[in-house]
């Protein structure tokens, strides 16, 4: 993503930057090789930190090859998982004033396209106060862009937005290559990265949920229900033997959606039982939660040493981890990691997820994780705020946690502490901020509040241990009729102990 070699570019749009009607942001062919250099040193990270990556020999044998051509009269020795990249071309609608906004946007689209497997040769911006009903960019400006794909060589453009069908294939037409949008690339990448049986069953759910209104038909080709004299003057000779494939099409859609909310909604008693396992122990819960990318994996990593897995990508985990702790003050809780949040990210997949934010929903703190490296903080706190909202979060207690800190200079953190002067700076990477990031949750926990003072016989050393394991000990000693215990436990807990002493003391 860098504007070094747009030659190309500059003759294709000489005469729409004359108008400055449009802008390019992307030069074509980007540094792909240096944006792989960089992804192989994010991703060199210590066993001490993340624990043993069982999953990344699987997810790099998923990875699509630069250079590879399917096209091949001998594929005996390709391996059939390996695809060829697609080369794209980005496209974006901005109004007067958004543009900064719209580069962002933009260049997030790069990462995205990049996380599914694609190369990106360009991307086109164009002012306009709203996108064209039939073409998105405008006839002029797409009949450029047409230009544009057929002397970069592209294979796909996608648009910074969610099209709607008739746009996409007006587009198509112009172009003549496929066109996809910003969703179909998010829901490229969720397909991808899906690991269990409930996710990949609410990406397939999102999946067709998003392909039902854009199905398209097979032309002439296929039978028509026409009965009589139809209003194209066909009458005799017009009439198919029924339902036509589109309409098939739509049913078997219909009745595979209706099978995956069924399975889905199968997982929940697990989910709840878990959960109520959790607070039948009184054990607080903590979830991290942040924009995608943000290093909320290598915080919990960090942590807890959970092996969740690591990558320098865009949803490179996508269902979610829970992990038990302890506080310096003995107290034990859980911290759950949760699928990031993306700007415009589709409502179906905020609903076909909405399973797996339950984890913040029901939480007593919320880690919000936030890059401190990116150039607009501010909108990725807004947008998870946002997601957060829809769950109804808010009112959680929450912790800033600006992670990725070594990549901060002295001036950027100045910048992100006047965006929130309470945040903790972090960096999964080196350690730094982290003891001050498990004093922050720990101020938050709830407080187990009552207190007890008895003495517990010896041969009731289980309800002992439970007070350890649940409660906080604030002192033990051992005198002749048993252990006398000093902690802060749950009511359950402290009327099961009183019930220990004897009457009248």
């Amino acid at each position: 993503m860098n504007n070094d070699n747009d030659d190309v570019v500059d003759r294709v749009l000489a005469a729409a930057e004359s108008r400055s009607a449009g802008s390019s942001i992307f030069g074509a062919g980007a540094a792909s090789e240096q944006r792989a250099q960089a992804l192989q040193r994010d991703n060199a990270y210590e066993s001490d930190r993340d624990g043993d990556q069982f999953d990344r020999e699987e997810r790099q044998a998923l990875r699509r090859v630069s250079g590879l051509r399917t096209e091949l009269e001998d594929v005996t020795e390709v391996e059939y998982r390996e695809l060829r990249l697609e080369n794209v071309v980005l496209i974006g609608v901005h109004p007067q004033g958004a543009q900064e906004d719209a580069e962002n946007s933009l260049r997030e689209l790069a990462a995205l396209a990049e996380t599914a497997g694609a190369s990106v040769l360009d991307g086109l911006l164009q002012r306009r106060p709203h996108p064209d009903p039939a073409t998105y960019l405008g006839r002029g400006k797409a009949e450029e862009l047409g230009m544009i794909v057929a002397n970069l060589g592209a294979d796909t453009v996608i648009a910074d937005t969610e099209l709607a069908p008739s746009q996409r294939r007006a587009l198509e037409d112009v172009v003549k290559v496929k066109v996809i949008d910003r969703t179909a690339v998010i829901l490229d990448i969720f397909s991808q990265h899906a690991k269990t049986r409930e996710g990949k069953a609410q990406v397939e759910l999102a999946q067709l949920e998003y392909l039902l209104p854009r199905l398209r038909g097979w032309g002439e080709s296929m039978s028509r229900q026409a009965g009589g004299q139809t209003a194209g003057g066909a009458g005799m000779g017009s009439r198919g033997p029924g339902e036509t494939k589109i309409e098939l099409d739509r049913r078997r859609i219909h009745s595979r959606m209706a099978k995956l909310r069924k399975q889905i909604q199968s997982f929940a008693p697990a989910r709840e039982a878990k959960r109520a396992n959790r607070k039948r122990n009184v054990i607080p819960s903590v979830v991290i939660a942040g924009y995608t990318n943000a290093g909320k994996s290598s915080l919990l990593n960090r942590l807890t040493r959970a092996g969740v897995l690591v990558e320098n990508a865009l949803f490179a985990t996508l269902d979610s981890t829970v992990r038990k702790t302890r506080a310096e003050d003995g107290r034990r809780y859980t911290l759950a990691d949760t699928v990031g949040f993306v700007r415009n990210l589709p409502h179906q997949l905020v609903e076909a997820f909405r399973s797996t934010l339950e984890e913040a929903a029901d939480a007593d703190v919320i880690v919000h994780v936030v890059d401190a490296s990116h150039p607009d903080p501010a909108s990725q706190i807004a947008t998870v705020r946002d997601v957060l909202g829809e769950v109804d979060a808010r009112d959680i207690p929450e912790i800033v946690a600006f992670n990725k800190a070594d990549l901060a200079d002295a001036d950027a953190r100045l910048l992100l502490r006047g965006l929130h002067p309470d945040a903790v700076f972090v960096s999964a990477r080196t350690g730094e901020g982290v003891e001050e990031l498990l004093e922050r949750i720990q101020s938050l926990l709830p407080d187990l509040g009552t207190e007890v003072d008895v003495l517990v016989p010896f041969d009731r050393g289980d309800l002992v241990a439970l007070a350890h394991d649940t409660g906080r000990v604030i002192a033990t000693s051992y005198e002749e009729g048993g252990t006398r215990l000093h902690a802060m436990v749950d009511e359950q807990l402290a009327a099961q102990l009183r019930a220990l002493e004897p009457a009248g003391a």
